[in-house]
This record gives structure tokens, C-alpha cells and sequence, in this order.
């Protein structure tokens, strides 16, 4: 199989954390910070795909994205920034660019980005991994029941609740179980794009077909045949793409844009939504008829406040990934953490709670998980907030295991809170492979914060990248 080949037009800092996926994966990544250097790379076919920053010193992405614009094979290009906005989607998208992304880039959606090398193996040779739907109350019991049962029929469903419930999951789920397991899971984020880029990524369009189409794209239905297509937040879809939306699921078909033929398509539809449907339709902003033909199976996620103990056995869970994932010693929720899981109401559901538990791994050090590592509602990060009476501690509430970790001197030392800080953000980094937007959520404070504190630390000396 050959490497992939990615050139990266970036600052080298927003690119470093994924050296590791890259060799990893046999993947070249090449970082150039000026036109001279990336068309060097690009005229001499050196690169499958192409990421670059709107802008940098001497450099601008509509440039680059003119250049190719005149040739007769240009490579697929994705924009990506830490500030982005609607209009500079719009206006990058229509100049030909494939994707317009927002920091970080992480492996995951670099690699769903590479151009594929040969179609999917058949279901002798490869079978997808399970979707872990982790859950025992009855609310949840019934939806998965139901979501198993309708799975392997052709029928839409439409999956609603709270956001952060789990919705994509259980499409996953659906997917999976559904005898297309095998064909491709696409995901369109109705709520992304405006209405007419949205029209040319769900049904794709011709060469020529408005200004910065410069080759024929396939759509995501064309995309997802033989498949599942997902249309996520599908409320936020405008009404005269409905109508179009709606034919290609009465009649199986599509026409792309500015074309003249029609395109079969086989294609198992879900929808995912946030929003009550049935008011949108009362009230006028989404078609009643598109909405019956959706909602054949409804599957209604109940909100995680409303599930009772899952919100313990979802923390064991999150906690055990992240120990993993982070090569860290055991942990376990203490008693006042567990209360505290319980009794809170969690507005952001599932991924809030998920959040939560990659932050309290970080910051537990050798354990137990309480409280104070949660950092919630403005919550100032303190060692001394740790002190409490677990088993095995010392007057001063930490554990030898835990004084060791700390102390920066032999004899047991106790730092001061402004080194307990310096020490924690140093191994927030270093466990997030430099990443200071990942490191930011993980000790709950902004980027700016942590770049101000970075730059505190050059000032007296140390060594930072």
C-alpha cells in the first residue's frame, strides 16, 4: 500500500500533535508556510491532499485555490482555522475548496479526508466494530430494543433528543445491525452549510455548474450508496431543499447540480434532530409530508438526568477509556463523586459528562476521583482543594503515592499552588501531544489563559515549544 502523502500549509505547531498518527498510519506529512514552497510541492505531484490556513505572512488560500482552479487535475483542498465563520465557508467552498474545517485537526477527520485506494472489502474479509451503546435503564432498554428490531429494514428513523444524548451513536448502532454494515456510514451536518452548498454536498453537481465548480463532485447520497446516510440536525434544513430532500426519498433518486441526468441511488436514510418537529411543522418551517415520511420509526433519547445510575456506569466507562488512552494507573470514583454525578442535572448530557471524566482523569493523579476535579461552574483549580479523609491518607488529606507525584524535592516537600500549576499544565500538554486547545478544555481554561501562563514560563527561563 502506498504512504499518503499531505501537505500541510500551516504553522508547523498545529500539525506537530499528529506526528505520531502519521508515522503510525504510513502517512508523509509535509508542513510549508509560503506559496513558493507549496507549489513546489504540488506542481511536482507530490502530495494526495492539501490542508491549509486561510491565510499566513506572503500567503493567501484564494491564491492557491485560483492556481488550481486552472488545472485539468487539482488536488482536493480543505480549509481549516481556529476562527472560522459562515461566510468564509461559503466563500471558500464556492472557490473550490472540498471541506472548510475548525481547529484542531485531530487523525480522525485527516484520515476520513484521504482519498480512498480501493473500495471496501467484502463482509468475509471485514467487519465493522460494534457500537457501545452503555446503558440499563428502562428508557434506554426500550430505544435500543427498538433501534435492533427496525434495524435490517429499509424504514427511515428519525432519532430526536436533547443534544449530547447520543444520537449519531445510535445511528451507528443502526447502521451497523442493519445488513449494510459493510457499505459506507456518511454523516451530512444540515446545520453546517448554507442552503446551496448544502444542495451540492448532499446530491453533488457537474463541472461548471457555478462559479468554483471546477470538476464534477458526487453528492453524499451517490457517496453513501449501498450504505447509510445520516442527515444530522435535519430541523436546520431550509424548506425549498426539503422538497428536494423528499423526492430523492420517495423516488430513490437525485439529480445533481447542473446536471441533466438522473442518478439511482440506494440508500438507507436516518435523521437526526434536537428540536420538537411536530412544532416546526405547525408553525410552518418544516414540511409536514417530509416529516411523515422520516419519522416511519421514531427513537426518542432520553435526557442523561433522566437515567438515573447509567450516569455511574457512563463515568466507569469514560474513565476507563481515558486511563488508556492516556497510560495512567487505575482510578476509582470516590463516594463524594459519585453523589455529586448523580445529583447534578447535566445540561450537555452525555458529551458534557464525557468531557467532565477526560478532565477529572488528568487531574486525579493517582486517584481517587473527587469532586474538586471536576472544575465546574468557574471552579479555580487549587492542589490543597484535594485534602479529605479516604483511607491511607495523612493529616494533610494526600496520600504518600500522591505526595510523591507532587513534590519536587526529596523529603517530601509540598510545592507552592503557582509550581502545582506550572507542573499540572506541563503534563496537561505532554498528555495531549502539545495540543494547547485540547490542554485549555482539559484544565477548563481558555487558550488565551494557557498561552499567557506559557509565556510567563519563557520569561524565567524554561524551555517551552
Amino acid at each position: 500500500m502506498a504512504a499518503k502523502r499531505i501537505l500541510f500549509i500551516s504553522r508547523s505547531e498545529l500539525v506537530s500533535p499528529l506526528h505520531a498518527q502519521f508515522k503510525a498510519h504510513d502517512c508523509q506529512a509535509m508542513v510549508v508556510e509560503d506559496r513558493v514552497s507549496a507549489m513546489k510541492v504540488i506542481d511536482g505531484r507530490k502530495a494526495d491532499l492539501v490542508f491549509t490556513l486561510p491565510s499566513l505572512p506572503g500567503y493567501r488560500a484564494q491564491d492557491l485555490l485560483d492556481t488550481l482552479h486552472q488545472s485539468d487535475n487539482p488536488l482536493p483542498v480543505i480549509v481549516f482555522t481556529d476562527k472560522g465563520s459562515a461566510e468564509e465557508a461559503r466563500l471558500y467552498m464556492e472557490m473550490g475548496a472540498q471541506d472548510y474545517w475548525l481547529c484542531p485537526l485531530t487523525w480522525e477527520k485527516v484520515q476520513a479526508a484521504l482519498p480512498a485506494e480501493a473500495p471496501p472489502a467484502p463482509a468475509s474479509q471485514a467487519r465493522p466494530r460494534d457500537v457501545a451503546i452503555i446503558g440499563s435503564h428502562p428508557s434506554v432498554a426500550r430505544v435500543l430494543a427498538l433501534a435492533r428490531q427496525v434495524a435490517a429494514s429499509k424504514a427511515t428513523v428519525l432519532i430526536s433528543g436533547e443534544s449530547g444524548t447520543g444520537k449519531e451513536m445510535f445511528a451507528r448502532f443502526i447502521h451497523i445491525h442493519s445488513g449494510r454494515e459493510n457499505g459506507p456510514f456518511v454523516a451530512v451536518n444540515c446545520a453546517a452549510l448554507p442552503e446551496h452548498l448544502l444542495e451540492s454536498e448532499l446530491f453533488g453537481h457537474e463541472k461548471g455548474a457555478f462559479t468554483g465548480a471546477i470538476s464534477r463532485k458526487l453528492g453524499k447520497f451517490e457517496l453513501a450508496s449501498g450504505g447509510t446516510l445520516l442527515l444530522d440536525e435535519i430541523s436546520e434544513m431550509a424548506l425549498p431543499l426539503q422538497a428536494k430532500l423528499l423526492r430523492a426519498l420517495q423516488e430513490g433518486e437525485i439529480d445533481r447540480v447542473g446536471g441533466v441526468e438522473t442518478v439511482k441511488v440506494d440508500v438507507r436514510v436516518l435523521a437526526t434532530t434536537n428540536r420538537n418537529l411536530e412544532q416546526s411543522v405547525e408553525k410552518g418551517e418544516f414540511r409536514q409530508d417530509l416529516f411523515y415520511r422520516l419519522n416511519v420509526i421514531p427513537l426518542r433519547l432520553p435526557p442523561l438526568s433522566q437515567r438515573g445510575e447509567d450516569v455511574l456506569l457512563l463515568a466507569d466507562f469514560f474513565m476507563r477509556r481515558y486511563v488508556r488512552e492516556y497510560g495512567l494507573g487505575a482510578l476509582r470514583l470516590s463516594d463524594e463523586a459519585r453523589d455529586w454525578l448523580l445529583a447534578h442535572d447535566w445540561p450537555g448530557n452525555v458529551r458534557e459528562l464525557q468531557n467532565l471524566m477526560e478532565r477529572a482523569v488528568l487531574l486525579a493523579g493517582n486517584g481517587p476521583v473527587r469532586p474538586v476535579h471536576f472544575l465546574m461552574d468557574g471552579q479555580e483549580w487549587s492542589p490543597d482543594e484535594q485534602r479529605g479523609d479516604e483511607p491511607g491518607e495523612g493529616p494533610d488529606g494526600v496520600t504518600p503515592d500522591r505526595a510523591a507525584a507532587i513534590s519536587f524535592e526529596e523529603g517530601g516537600r509540598i510545592p507552592t499552588i503557582q509550581e502545582m500549576e506550572m507542573q499540572l499544565i506541563m503534563k496537561s500538554l505532554d498528555r495531549t501531544s502539545g495540543n494547547r486547545t485540547k490542554a485549555s478544555e482539559l484544565l477548563g481554561i481558555s487558550v488565551r489563559t494557557l498561552r499567557n501562563k506559557l509565556g510567563e514560563y519563557r520569561k524565567i527561563g524554561l524551555d517551552i515549544p
